[in-house]
């Protein structure tokens, strides 16, 4: 599941991170999102070796996407949380960071306190891509609306890219195979 807010508005922001990692997915995988009916997502499901994969992005607006993770684990029968991965934005992290962790709260970021108050389990594995504090007092949610500058956009699109890996090895390896590949101080 690759966070972010529907629309060209918000196409290339901060904020729309995780849905670009799951669009590059689908595009590796070569399936397309589209309309899964009754989720309020796009969704396509693909066989990665031989485990069925459903790639989604909710087509809520962020502080909403627990209503589309929540149809989307029913319409798949996605059997707990421990299967779900959520890909998505970082202000805690460096400005193109990846890191992966399963659990914990919700750092202030709204998708993840919706999917917190629609699962009722903070379970669920997470590819978290750093875009760092806001500067000056511009507020968090200013900054995650906006497109970031050139240099921080050339760094997002790698760790798209390695988000994008990390999922891929958290589907064929398991998520402790990628947390020691991507939390390591040598990545992005």
């Amino acid at each position: 599941m690759g966070l972010g807010n529907p629309g060209a508005e918000f196409e290339r922001t901060r904020h729309n991170l995780g849905a670009e990692v799951v669009e590059l997915l689908a595009s590796r995988r070569g399936v397309r999102l589209r309309p899964e009916k009754g989720t309020r997502a796009l969704a396509a499901s693909s066989r990665l070796d031989q485990e069925l994969v459903v790639l989604a992005v909710p087509q809520t607006y962020m502080n909403e996407s627990g209503l589309a993770v929540s149809a989307l684990m029913r319409r798949f029968r996605v059997p707990g949380t421990d299967r779900l991965v959520v890909v998505h934005d970082e202000l805690d992290l460096p400005t193109g960071r990846v890191k992966v962790k399963v659990g914990g709260g919700t750092a202030g970021n709204n998708g993840l306190k919706s999917i917190h108050s629609h699962l009722h389990d903070p379970g669920y594995v997470r590819v978290r891509i750093g875009i760092d504090k806001p500067p000056g007092r511009e507020s968090g949610a200013d900054y995650v609306l906006h497109r970031p500058t050139r240099a921080q956009r050339d760094a997002l699109d790698v760790a798209v890219e390695v988000a994008a890996d990390a999922v891929e090895v958290i589907a064929r390896e398991g998520v402790d195979a990628a947390m020691l590949r991507f939390n390591g101080d040598a990545t992005p």
